[in-house]
């Protein structure tokens, strides 16, 4: 078996090389061991840069995309973080080790149960996922500061926009199926300002 925590040391230099600079999120990605959230087979290839598919046509992010999304929502350890997609549970896991609460939403039970055996067995009891329509958000357990969509949405799912607290950062994939713009939207004043920053390709948001 070759060395995983090598590995992830190698992965972590390449996320820095490419730009990304916030040491909470490579540290917290240096951590966690990315091979268990994928399927025995795929182990090798686990910290390359690249997205890898799990079970029933969906995939686990490209490393750079976590730590570019991640980054963005500028985790300060405080948080109550949405997380809207749980799939492997491997940004639940990153999330949790920046923020003091997660709150996921996956719409697959098979992913669903997946996630919270891995999730639970390598001891991260601050997440908590439900089955639901991540489009709906978690309205009882908001409001968060800090929403991250981990799949495409054609627009801007409203009723998130409207969980996010004071302050608050929604990160969402927003176009069509084939490309979407990563979109940082933060609520400042109780009004919505917008950015755009980088292209990416995620699965559809179910709604």
């Amino acid at each position: 078996m070759r060395d995983y925590a090598l590995r992830r040391g190698e992965m972590v230099e390449q996320l820095r090389a490419q730009g990304v600079e916030n040491e909470r999120v490579l540290q917290a990605m240096n951590k966690i061991p990315r091979h268990l959230f994928v399927e025995e087979a795929l182990w090798e290839k686990a910290y390359e840069l690249c997205s890898l598919p799990l079970p029933g046509g969906q995939s686990i992010s490209h490393p750079l995309t976590v730590a570019r999304m991640t980054e963005l929502l500028d985790l300060e350890g405080e948080e109550r973080v949405l997380e809207v997609g749980t799939g492997s549970g491997y940004q639940s896991a990153v999330l949790a080790e920046l923020c003091e609460k997660v709150f996921s939403v996956e719409c697959r039970q098979h992913l669903l149960v997946e996630a919270r055996r891995r999730l639970e067995t390598l001891g991260y009891y601050n997440i908590l996922i439900k089955l639901g329509n991540g489009s709906e958000g978690w309205a009882e357990k908001g409001p968060f500061d800090a929403v991250i969509v981990t799949a495409g949405a054609e627009s801007i799912p409203q009723r998130l926009v409207q969980q996010l607290a004071e302050g608050g950062r929604l990160i969402v994939p927003v176009g069509s199926r084939k490309k979407q713009e990563i979109l940082l939207l933060r609520k400042i004043g109780g009004k919505i300002q917008r950015e755009k920053h980088f292209s990416c390709n995620f699965v559809a948001l179910v709604r």
